[in-house]
């Protein structure tokens, strides 16, 4: 596990970015499938995409596995969120007795959903969960840094060895989900500092606040902006000072995910927030996501917008957990089955365009 800003350096400088020859090599046999040319659309595009991460064009995603990361906000005591901050262990024992709206779509997909306690307020002693508490929570980012350098540094670590994990358990693809009542407010301000963008423009709802309550969480995410403003200079210090837990060790998920060449599905707007560190520390990291869907959150469009990327859903998800990752998967599956079992034109015997 990383223990140093040097030795998290390190290990995004080893980040290569995906085989274009590959890409070009998948195509080509998506071309002489039974089909026109292009007709499948992104799901040709997913199946030549993964097989560029994986540097071959035989690349399969039966191993799925999403880890949920869980992580408090010291955010909450300024009343930005409609939720009391219990909620989020409760949530994680659910998660671990399969009742949350992940566990349902996992198991539709036929992903594992691992659980993991990097940062929640309270202690839990539950079979199954992964605890990998670096904190109890994040300090008050309205009256200072969330973190130290060094707490955000340890919760990329747990990221990382969470993926590590996964992937030497046999994942071939990977799915990022969030649980931390208030983690909205950290992501928009993320959003702010390193997109960059207009507090206003990336703060929304979050789990169902009344306008009173938005205005106060804009006004509570530009003070927090204001009292670190020293600390934003660089993608660690805005982790640091307006990040949270468990969005430091998505991050570190998908640098992991990137490192190994194994494709990880970004979930929502918490876990957007967490790419973004991550595209920021590396950026060939952007090679091996695949982002699930555009939220609800309107800060989300101003990320997608400002980053040049597309999602592949459209279903006005706000729910986190990694539930637009599990359906994600599902997609990228599909896509490489028709690249693996579709017959070419010889095969078949079909005659091609003249």
């Amino acid at each position: 596990m990383i223990r140093t800003a040097e030795e998290l350096q390190a290990a995004c400088a080893a980040i290569e970015p995906a085989s274009a020859t590959v890409m070009a090599q998948a195509q080509t046999k998506l071309n002489n499938l039974t089909k026109p040319l292009g007709s499948l659309g992104k799901l040709e595009m997913l199946a030549a995409r993964t097989c560029a991460m994986r540097r071959t064009i035989g690349a399969r995603v039966e191993k799925k596995i999403i880890l949920t990361f869980a992580g408090d906000h010291g955010v909450v005591a300024e009343g930005i969120s409609a939720f009391p901050q219990e909620v989020t262990p409760q949530m994680v024992l659910n998660f671990l007795g399969g009742g949350a709206g992940v566990n349902v779509l996992a198991r539709h997909v036929g992903a594992e959903v691992r659980v993991v306690d990097v940062g929640v307020a309270v202690p839990i002693e539950a079979e199954g969960l992964r605890q990998c508490k670096v904190r109890p929570g994040t300090a008050n980012m309205a009256k200072g840094p969330a973190m130290s350098i060094d707490e955000t540094v340890a919760a990329i670590g747990v990221g990382m060895e969470m993926a590590r994990e996964a992937i030497e358990d046999g994942a071939e693809i990977l799915g990022t989900g969030d649980m931390g009542i208030g983690n909205t407010t950290p992501s928009a301000a993320l959003f702010a500092a390193l997109l960059p963008a207009k507090v206003s423009e990336v703060t929304g709802r979050g789990t169902g606040i009344d306008d009173a309550m938005l205005q106060h969480k804009i006004a509570v995410i530009e003070q927090s902006l204001a009292v670190n403003q020293e600390r934003l200079d660089s993608p660690l210090g805005a982790l640091a000072a307006v990040g949270g837990l468990e969005i430091a060790a998505i991050c570190g998920c998908i640098l992991e995910a990137a490192r190994s060449k194994i494709p990880v599905v970004v979930d929502g707007f918490i876990s957007s927030a967490g790419a973004l560190v991550a595209q920021r520390f590396a950026p060939h990291v952007l090679d091996y996501c695949f982002f699930s869907h555009m939220s609800a959150e309107q800060g989300h469009r101003i990320f997608f917008e400002k980053m040049g990327l597309s999602p592949l859903l459209h279903l006005d998800l706000r729910l986190g957990e990694g539930t637009g990752a599990a359906l994600t998967m599902n997609l990228v599956e599909a896509g490489l089955k028709i690249m693996n079992e579709m017959a070419t034109f010889g095969e078949a015997g079909v005659s091609e365009a003249g």
